[in-house]
């Protein structure tokens, strides 16, 4: 079994993971958004020109993980069964937590879908946002938990 990710000449090559059990996989990613209180305030209550910010937001990142295997080179596409998108403002500081989680059962983990649902949904809302506010920041995409397969559980213990 060949888990090299270079071909005898050098090349990058998908991972091969076909002799791998399928197992339960859980990832969970956050991306995190800062801004001002009031556009959080406006975000929140709904009352920004574009619309549902959050709503939006949420299926885009939803959408992303989906997609993750046409964004990033050599990733795997998985039978993902479940994507949620969930967010945490903190409207005294202007900061919006946004995580993504994913499961699925597979031969490899769900770690770039969550990262790449996380992200995603940060892109969303700062588009719909920037026309109100362009000094908007997206930050500290970071794996939080995983579980599944030969590696078990990694949780991030120190908060980012």
């Amino acid at each position: 079994m060949n888990f090299n990710h270079f071909d005898e000449r050098g090349q990058a090559i998908m991972v091969d993971v076909s002799a791998k059990q399928p197992t339960l996989r859980t990832a969970i990613a956050q991306a995190l958004l800062r801004m001002s209180p009031e556009l959080l305030a406006a975000i929140s209550s709904g009352g920004v020109a574009k619309g549902d910010v959050l709503g939006v937001a949420r299926l885009a990142g939803i959408m992303a993980a989906k997609k993750t295997c046409d964004l990033i080179p050599l990733s795997h596409p998985l039978a993902i069964h479940n994507v949620s998108v969930d967010f945490e403002p903190e409207a005294d500081t202007g900061q919006l937590t946004v995580k993504c989680t994913v499961r699925a059962l597979e031969r490899t983990g769900v770690e770039m879908e969550a990262m790449t649902g996380a992200a995603l949904a940060a892109l969303t809302a700062y588009d719909m946002c920037k026309g109100s506010d362009k000094s908007i920041t997206i930050g500290e995409i970071t794996l939080l938990y995983k579980e599944g397969g030969k590696s078990g559980v990694y949780r991030r213990e120190e908060a980012p």
